[in-house]
């Protein structure tokens, strides 16, 4: 049977198919739907972890005892699980470890463009990048095999347009399982005190030469030899460019992108005349080719940044001249990315941009309130930074920032990497005040569940954090609990708390609009009275998507603007996309604004 799966959907059904059951990742843009469709079929063991560290930490785990297990994240996810994966690179695995990267070119969601590539030479384990959503069903599969065999974890690498594109694949029957776990001791494998890791580093070295042999007659390193003229090296999704656009050049495609096949390399290398390699972002394959003292072109006409496309390979390898034109784009208005009509982070942002505090920020929607007009915060890092940095700011202005500085972060984000710096600055004793922008989910990648939701990944109902005895527990004695929707509480409890001598917080608690589960979203939209409106443009200040500014010009004739005949407009709000939130109501100083009966 066929099916048209995304890439995501494909690495989950192959390692259901695989007869893997168990899996643990950390929900981010582009990984999150392979976990949230693995968590669909039956038998299975799937979770959220509150971060990346820990879901590689229970998948090593899951591995000891024997089990097929996978974790998932995106690129960054794997920083912060680069601790544990570089020593299980030492253990080896006892069933198998199979680790998903999913690499954003073009930074779709990303704050970097890291090329996660470097991460399997670093750690020494093996990488395959598939191009399609049914290589990304059957490599799945080979790197479970590839793990039992060399007893090694082995990375899937993806990227955006491989996770989120669909493309047919053939469905199989999933494997009959077989109950392979038990409790295995082996402490002098397992254990990795240095006295037995200098054994398993040695260890390492002999699997990977094992590994290199491997690579050699991987069937998924395939060599298409068609014009002698020209050769390609490549893999991924630009093999699927090229061939688009140079059906006739030779290629050898990677499946296996770490270790490399050289001698497979050589070969190829000696068929054609001229010799591209052709990757997305780094030089990773490029370099090593160099070393081997092949003559190749590469990043001296590819780009280092962003995601490839036939145009951008077609224009580098022919010129501006024989290449086709780009496609000339649509004369449309930029629009930037916004706050949802009614975001609780909204009335919150609104505040902070108005007070004269520096506002470290961090990974979520409330990103997005950096920009013009609500420009409510100042830095953005990586997830959990913002306690780190507010705390570090603190102690290093001193007096001079006393009541100066904010720091903010979402509930899910605090529980991946906020407790341990709130730790710190419970213990250390800084002026900063952290608020905590409480909508009940991990709204940005899609509303999935956490630690504090009181819901597992598969739907079961289970304890929910109680975030202000956990952050009381911290040390932290001072904690506050406000409505984002009422603008005058939020500013005199963030005054407060700046006033106060040593470390608070602040829960800005709302559940977000969109949210499936809660009552988050507002019954009654609102609207503009013109003959009210003073067109003192003070809602516009929200950013608001509803709200927008009709010019005396563009009323209808006889309408007129408001009670001022000089003033250049009104203010309107679309009342299909208002979700009723009130604060522009609570803005208007002419009573304009009312809600509909």
């Amino acid at each position: 049977m066929k099916d048209l799966l995304s890439g995501n959907e494909a690495i989950a059904r192959g390692a259901y198919e695989y007869g893997a059951r168990f899996a643990a990742g950390y929900p981010g843009t582009p990984s999150t739907e392979i976990m949230e469709a693995f968590a669909n079929y039956p038998g299975v063991y799937a979770e959220w972890s509150p971060n990346e560290k820990v879901a590689m930490e229970v998948g090593i785990g899951a591995a000891l005892a024997g089990a097929k297990a996978m974790v998932v994240m995106k690129h960054v996810g794997v920083n912060v699980a680069a601790d544990p994966l570089f020593t299980a690179s030492y253990t080896g695995t006892n069933g198998a470890l199979v680790v998903i990267t999913a690499d954003d070119p073009s930074l779709h969601s990303s704050q970097n463009e890291q090329d996660n590539r470097h991460y399997a030479r670093f750690a020494k384990i093996p990488m395959l990048e598939p191009s399609d959503s049914q290589e990304a069903k059957e490599y799945i599969k080979l790197a479970f095999q590839i793990s039992e065999r060399f007893d090694t974890p082995v990375f899937l690498r993806s990227t955006t347009r491989v996770s989120h594109s669909k493309s047919i694949a053939t469905l199989d029957e999933p494997q009959k399982i077989e109950d392979t776990t038990a409790i295995r001791y082996d402490a002098e494998k397992f254990v990795m005190v240095p006295n037995n890791a200098r054994k398993r580093r040695v260890a390492v070295e002999k699997r990977l030469k094992e590994l290199q042999k491997f690579a050699e007659t991987f069937p998924e390193n395939r060599v298409e030899i068609n014009s002698p003229d020209v050769g390609v090296i490549t893999s991924g999704m630009p093999y699927n460019y090229m061939k688009d656009v140079f059906p006739d050049f030779s290629y050898l495609k990677l499946g296996m992108v770490y270790p490399l096949p050289l001698g497979l390399i050589r070969d190829f290398a000696s068929k054609v005349k001229k010799l591209y390699v052709v990757e997305e972002l780094e030089p990773f394959i490029e370099e090593q080719v160099r070393a081997l003292g092949i003559d190749v072109i590469g990043k001296e006409i590819f780009p280092y940044t962003n995601e490839f496309d036939p145009g951008i390979l077609e224009r580098a390898i022919c010129g501006p001249g024989e290449a086709t034109p780009p496609p000339q784009a649509a004369a449309i208005p930029p629009r930037p990315p916004n706050l949802c009509p009614g975001c609780p982070h909204r009335g919150l942002f609104h505040v902070l941009g108005k007070m004269k505090v520096f506002v470290t920020g961090d990974i979520g929607c409330y990103t997005l309130s950096y920009m013009k007009p609500l420009e409510g915060l100042h830095s953005c890092i990586c997830m959990g930074a913002s306690i780190g940095m507010a705390h570090g700011m603190s102690k290093a202005l001193g007096e001079k920032g006393k009541g100066k500085i904010v720091g903010v972060i979402g509930d899910s984000t605090f529980l991946h990497s906020g407790i341990t710096p709130l730790l710190d600055m419970a213990y250390n004793r800084s002026n900063a005040v952290i608020v905590i922008c409480d909508n009940r989910t991990t709204a940005m990648t899609g509303m999935q569940e956490h630690p504090a939701t009181g819901f597992t990944l598969q739907g079961e109902k289970t304890m929910g954090v109680d975030l202000p005895t956990l952050i009381r527990a911290l040390g932290i004695e001072s904690v506050r609990i406000v409505d984002p929707y009422d603008l005058r509480e939020v500013r005199a409890v963030i005054q407060e708390e700046l006033d106060r001598e040593g470390p608070s917080v602040v829960i800005s608690r709302r559940p977000c609009v969109l949210f499936k589960r809660e009552k988050g979203k507002p019954s009654k939209a609102y609207f503009i009275d013109p003959e009210k409106c003073t067109g003192c443009r003070l809602c516009l200040g929200l950013g608001c998507p509803p709200i927008s500014w009709k010019s005396r010009k563009d009323l209808p004739a006889g309408q007129e603007a408001g009670k001022s005949k000089k003033q250049q407009g009104i203010a309107s709000i679309d009342r299909n996309l208002c979700n009723g939130c009130g604060l522009c109501r609570t803005l208007c100083k002419a009573g304009a604004i009312m809600e509909e009966t």
